[in-house]
């Protein structure tokens, strides 16, 4: 570990690390089959040790998460997709949809460490880890990439902001973790209460889109805040280095951009959806298309890192939608209006106030019923777990093109 690098990996010669990938991708290949028949059912007929380079991992079919969903409900909980027996893992989560996760072995099972790393942080430092350690593993996530690392971690979690607050003043935390509008919250509060919350100086946040605007005002406050992109089921897949300067791919994952809807890989510098291959042992996942649209960089990173360089999130390629850093999918939304027939058509709306994700449940209903908007509140709340505002609109008001979730936050500022 140098000052300016993780480790030697981060410089090699890209040639080296396509090499070193792609010789050992074969071997993930043959165990993924041989220990998860999940995997020995999708991939049957397929050859491991042929898959020793990109155009032939682009023959393999892409495992899209609704496909993964089916699975899983079918043969609960991994679908036959995880490599150990439940009893032989650290833990198991449940993500929005629902999904569940094992998580892999080692200090760092989600390659946390190295994006910490990036962002400033080092042995020593105190981080305020403010993603939920209930039901996903977020907040397990950045835990264990920082403790990684050398930080020592406050387990903060969500909620309960004065108390967070006056944890930041007793502790004096170097850092903050989580999502990108809730280090907001927490300021704003400390600022409102008298407390001192200036110990932190640098953050790495995850679960949600850092707006411009958002990044802007946490830097006239002193705060340096990068990105790390992660999801539930891989990780850390890419990290900024430095700020709108892209996302550097983590080490020890193959990522692909394809074309929406099918396995083709797309040309650097077109956008389309984002699939990886992973070398986790316990859940090995090939091709694994994360419904998250990206490009790739042509030129590498000025940091000096030379693995492939991201644009970033860019949207969904469906319409399965991050809200506060949990997901919300459009069968959820059918589930709620599966418990109140009386609702003709419906749409969520998910926006943004005063720097935090809002949404609006706007609905059709030819029934006028006392309550119903309440009732509508309580269910969509109960089913995607977040706050959202419930209003009626006239008949006719919602267009009929198919969109259950409409993402109409602006990325450009």
């Amino acid at each position: 570990m140098s000052e300016r690098y993780f480790d030697e990996l981060e410089t090699r010669d890209p040639a080296e690390r396509e090499a070193d990938l792609f010789a050992r991708l074969p071997g993930q290949i043959a165990h993924a089959v041989a220990v998860a028949p999940g995997w020995a059912r999708h991939l049957a007929g397929i050859d491991p040790a042929s898959i020793t380079s990109r155009e032939a991992l682009a023959g393999l079919p892409v495992m899209r998460k609704a496909a993964l969903m089916e699975a899983q409900a079918a043969r609960p909980p991994f679908g036959g997709f995880a490599a150990h027996d439940v009893q032989a893992m650290n833990r198991i989560f449940m993500s929005p949809g629902p999904i569940w996760e094992p998580q892999g072995e080692g200090d760092d099972p989600w390659n946390a460490a190295r994006a910490f790393f990036a962002a400033g942080f080092r042995a020593g430092d105190i981080l305020h880890n403010a993603l939920s350690y209930h039901l996903t593993p977020g907040g397990f996530i950045l835990d264990h990439g920082a403790r990684a690392l050398g930080c020592a971690v406050f387990p903060a979690g969500v909620g309960n902001t004065e108390v967070q607050v006056e944890a930041i003043e007793t502790l004096r935390p170097t850092g903050y973790a989580g999502t990108p509008d809730y280090l907001k919250v927490l300021l704003d509060k400390a600022e409102e209460l008298g407390r001192d919350a200036s110990s932190i100086r640098r953050a790495l946040v995850s679960g949600g889109a850092l707006f411009p605007s958002l990044r802007a005002e946490y830097s006239s406050r002193g705060v340096s805040v990068l990105q790390a992109y992660a999801t539930a089921d891989l990780g850390v897949i890419a990290y900024e280095s430095a700020p709108d300067e892209g996302m550097v791919v983590n080490e020890n994952i193959i990522v692909e951009i394809v074309r929406p809807g099918t396995d083709q890989p797309l040309p650097a510098g077109e956008v389309g959806e984002l699939v990886v291959t992973s070398f986790n042992r316990t859940y090995p996942l090939i091709r694994f298309g994360t419904g998250d649209l990206s490009a790739v960089m042509s030129e590498p990173s000025p940091c000096g890192r030379t693995n492939m360089r991201l644009r970033g999130w860019m949207g969904r390629a469906d319409q399965r939608t991050k809200v506060k850093g949990m997901f919300v999918d459009p069968r959820q939304i059918a589930e709620v209006l599966a418990r109140h027939p009386e609702v003709r058509r419906a749409r969520l709306v998910v926006e943004r106030d005063n720097e935090q994700d809002t949404m609006r449940l706007a609905y059709e209903s030819d029934v006028v019923a006392d309550g119903l908007d309440t009732a509508l509140g309580r269910t969509l709340k109960e089913v995607t777990k977040l706050n959202g505002v419930v209003e009626r609109v006239a008949s006719g008001a919602l267009p009929n093109d198919g969109k259950v979730i409409a993402d109409e936050r602006s990325y450009d500022g």
